[in-house]
C-alpha cells in the first residue's frame, strides 16, 4: 500500500489495524511524531552544525529514516526484523538513495549496532518501553537522544509493578497521570545517561495520544551528570484533597514520606518517584521547531497548537485538572480562561497544560486554587 506523509511516498504493508500485530508496521497515529521529529531534526541541526549522522533504531517500514534522508541527514536504519529491512531497504532505494553511499540499512540488534557505531543523534521509537536500549544510546550517541514510550500504563502507574520493573521507580495513577509518566521516563533516562558520565537537558517533551516523546540533548561530562542527577526527586499526594509537594534529592528526605497530608489531615498520601522536577522544554528550542513545521504536513496545525501551549506551559512538577478540582470542591467549572485569569488576577502564575483541555499548572496550591477562584465557581 503505497502512503505519502510529509510530502514523502513510500510502501507499508497493506493490512494495517492498530498497528502491532505485524512484525513490519506503519501506525498512521504516529505522524504528529513522525512530522515534529522532523522539524525538530532541523532546528537542532541549527543549533548543532556539527550533527549529521542519525540512526533509526527501530526502522519497521523505514519511514522515520527515510523522511530524515530526504531532509538532509546521514541516515542509518536499524531493524532485526529481516521484513523491516527489505521494506525499509526498498522504500529507500525507490526514493533515490544509494545503499552504501547515501544511506545504511543495518539488519542487527539496535543495541550491538549502537555499540559499534557513533552517532550524532539517536531515535528510539520501540514499541514498549525504550530502557532496554537507553544505555547503549546514552553510551555512543553525541549530541540528541529522541525516546518515544508507548508504555504508559505502566509509566503513569496503572500497571503499577511493571512500572517499577521497567523504570526503576515508584508511579503513582493520579489525576494528572500523563505527566507524571513523563517525568518517570525522564527520570529514568537520566539516570541511564549518568552512569556515562552524560548529563541531560529535555529541550522538547509532550505526551500525547498513547505515547510519550522527547528530545533530550547530551553534554558528556562528569560534571553534567551530577548536575542532571539534582534535578530527580520524590513527590508526595494526597488523594483525599488533592495536595501536592516535592523534594529533590535520589532517597526521601527527613520530611517524607508524610504519614498525614498537611493540608487536610488526611491519611491516603501516596509517594512517587524518583522523578524528574525540572522544567521539560527548552522554550526557545519550541519556538524554533514550530517556524520550521510547514504547512505541507498533515499535522501542521495541531503540531503548531501543541509548541505553543509547550511554550507558554508553567514548569512546576504537577498539574491540575480542572473539573477534578470543581468535583472534589462540590462545584461546577467555569471557562477555562476565566478560572485562570482568577488565579493571576490574585497573584499566582498559571497557564494551560497540554495533557487535556482542562489540565493547568499553577504555583497555588490547591487550596489557594479554590480562595482564588471560588468566587465565579457555581
Amino acid at each position: 500500500m503505497r502512503v505519502t506523509e510529509g510530502g514523502v511516498e513510500f510502501e507499508v504493508p497493506g493490512e494495517q489495524t492498530e498497528g502491532v500485530e505485524e512484525a513490519v508496521f506503519y501506525n498512521p497515529r504516529q505522524e504528529l511524531n513522525r512530522d515534529l521529529t522532523i522539524a525538530a531534526l532541523r532546528a537542532f541541526r541549527e543549533r548543532q552544525p556539527a550533527a549529521r549522522r542519525y540512526l533509526d533504531a527501530m526502522t519497521a517500514s523505514g519511514v522515520r529514516g527515510l523522511r530524515a534522508a530526504v531532509d538532509g541527514w546521514d541516515v542509518t536504519c536499524c531493524d532485526r526484523e529481516p521484513e523491516a529491512v527489505s521494506l525499509a531497504t526498498e522504500n529507500l532505494e525507490r526514493a533515490g538513495f544509494e545503499l552504501g553511499r547515501d544511506v545504511a540499512v543495518e539488519a542487527r540488534n539496535a543495541n550491538a549496532l549502537m555499540h559499534d557505531n557513533v552517532f550524532d543523534v539517536v531515535d528510539l521509537d520501540p514499541y514498549g518501553t525504550p530502557m532496554p536500549f537507553a544505555d547503549a544510546a546514552f553510551a555512543r550517541c553525541r549530541h540528541l537522544v529522541c525516546v518515544t514510550a508507548t508504555d504508559t500504563a505502566p509509566l503513569c502507574g496503572a500497571h503499577f509493578n511493571s512500572g517499577m520493573r521497567s523504570y526503576g521507580a515508584v508511579p503513582r495513577n493520579t489525576e494528572y497521570h500523563p505527566e507524571m509518566g513523563v517525568r518517570i521516563l525522564l527520570s529514568a533516562l537520566a539516570r541511564s545517561a549518568a552512569r556515562f558520565d552524560v548529563g541531560v537537558t529535555p529541550i522538547l517533551t509532550h505526551a500525547t495520544s498513547h505515547y510519550v516523546r522527547t528530545f533530550l540533548e547530551l553534554e558528556r561530562k562528569p560534571t553534567a551528570a551530577d548536575r542532571t542527577l539534582e534535578q530527580l526527586g520524590f513527590l508526595v499526594h494526597c488523594e483525599d484533597c488533592l495536595y501536592r509537594e516535592h523534594a529533590h534529592g535520589l532517597a526521601p528526605d527527613s520530611t517524607l514520606p508524610l504519614e498525614t497530608c498537611p493540608n487536610c489531615g488526611g491519611s491516603r498520601v501516596l509517594v512517587a518517584g524518583p522523578l524528574w522536577l525540572a522544567g521539560m522544554q527548552d522554550r526557545q528550542f519550541v519556538a524554533d521547531v514550530r517556524e520550521r513545521i510547514p504547512d505541507a504536513f498533515d499535522t501542521a496545525s495541531k503540531g503548531r497548537r501543541l509548541l505553543e501551549t509547550l511554550e507558554g506551559e508553567l514548569d512546576t512538577p504537577t498539574h491540575y485538572d480542572q473539573h477534578k478540582l470543581c468535583k472534589n470542591w462540590t462545584l461546577s467549572a467555569n471557562a477555562m480562561d476565566e478560572f485562570l485569569g482568577d488565579l493571576e488576577a490574585a497573584g499566582y502564575d498559571a497557564s494551560p497544560a497540554h495533557y487535556s483541555g482542562t489540565a493547568f499548572k499553577t504555583d497555588a496550591h490547591v487550596d489557594e486554587i479554590l480562595e482564588a477562584t471560588k468566587a465565579n465557581l457555581n
